[in-house]
C-alpha cells in the first residue's frame, strides 16, 4: 500500500474519532439539558464555561446515583403534612418563626428520605437532580430564611419563601406530590396572597373577634313590625 493511501486512511480516521467526540458532546448537552432544565442554563451562567458546567453537573448526577433515596412511609408522610399544616397556619401571627419552622420542615423530610445533610450548597446540588424545576426557589426560601434571622426580611419576602418552600415540599412527600383530598386540606391552609383577607383557617380559634377579645357578641336586630301588628298593638 503506498504511503498516499496510508495518509487517506489516517485522515479518515481521525475525521471519523472528531465526528463521534462531537456528536458525543452535543448528546451529553442534551442530557444534561434535559435533566436540569433551567439549573443547567444557571450553572454555565455561574461557571462562565460550558464544559466546567457540564463536569460539575455530571458529577450531581455520578454522587446521587450513589445516594439510597426512599420514599417515606405513609405514617411519615401524613406526620409531615400534618406538621406543614400547622406551620402554614401559624403563619399570619409569626411569620419570620414559621419561616424558620418550614426551613427546618423541608431538611428534615430530605434526611428521612436519604439526601446527606450536608452544607446548604451541597444540599441543594443533590436536590438539583431530583428536583431541578424547584432548586432555584429552594435557594431563594433559605436566602431569605437566613435573612430573616438578621432582621433583613419583610412579610412580603416570608411570604415568598413560605410558598417557594411548600413547592420543595409538595415534592419530597412522593412521586405526585399530594393527593387531592391532601391538596384541599393544604389549600385551606395556604398562605394568603399580599392584599387578602385571612381566612379563618389561618387562626387556631376561628371565633369572631369580639368574643376573643373578651367582648360580648352584638345583640340580635329586633324584629320586623308589620302593619297588621302595629294596628292590633294600638287598641
Amino acid at each position: 500500500m503506498s504511503t498516499g493511501a496510508y495518509v487517506a486512511i489516517a485522515v479518515v480516521v481521525v475525521v471519523v474519532i472528531a465526528v463521534a467526540v462531537v456528536v458525543a458532546s452535543r448528546q451529553k448537552t442534551a442530557r444534561l439539558h434535559k435533566t436540569f432544565g433551567s439549573e443547567y442554563d444557571r450553572t454555565v451562567k455561574a461557571r462562565g464555561d460550558r464544559r466546567q458546567a457540564e463536569r460539575e453537573l455530571t458529577g450531581r448526577v455520578d454522587r446521587r446515583k450513589q445516594l439510597d433515596i426512599v420514599k417515606l412511609a405513609e405514617p411519615a408522610r401524613q406526620q409531615y403534612l400534618a406538621d406543614w399544616q400547622q406551620v402554614q397556619a401559624d403563619f399570619v401571627d409569626a411569620p419570620a418563626e414559621s419561616v424558620r419552622r418550614a426551613d427546618g420542615l423541608v431538611s428534615q423530610v430530605m434526611s428521612d428520605r436519604g439526601y446527606p445533610m450536608a452544607e446548604f450548597e451541597q444540599r441543594s446540588a443533590d436536590i438539583s437532580v431530583d428536583h431541578a424545576d424547584v432548586v432555584e426557589n429552594y435557594r431563594s426560601a433559605h436566602a431569605i430564611c437566613m435573612a430573616s434571622g438578621q432582621g433583613n426580611a419583610d412579610t412580603e419576602d416570608l411570604r415568598r419563601a413560605m410558598t417557594q418552600y411548600r413547592e420543595l415540599f409538595q415534592k419530597l412527600l412522593g412521586t405526585g406530590g399530594l393527593r387531592r383530598d391532601e391538596r384541599a386540606l393544604a389549600d385551606q391552609h395556604a398562605v394568603p396572597a399580599a392584599g387578602t383577607t385571612t381566612p379563618a383557617s389561618y387562626h387556631r380559634d376561628s371565633r369572631p373577634a369580639a368574643a376573643d377579645a373578651g367582648q360580648d357578641e352584638p345583640p340580635p336586630p329586633p324584629p320586623a313590625v308589620h302593619a297588621g301588628q302595629t294596628g292590633s298593638s294600638q287598641q
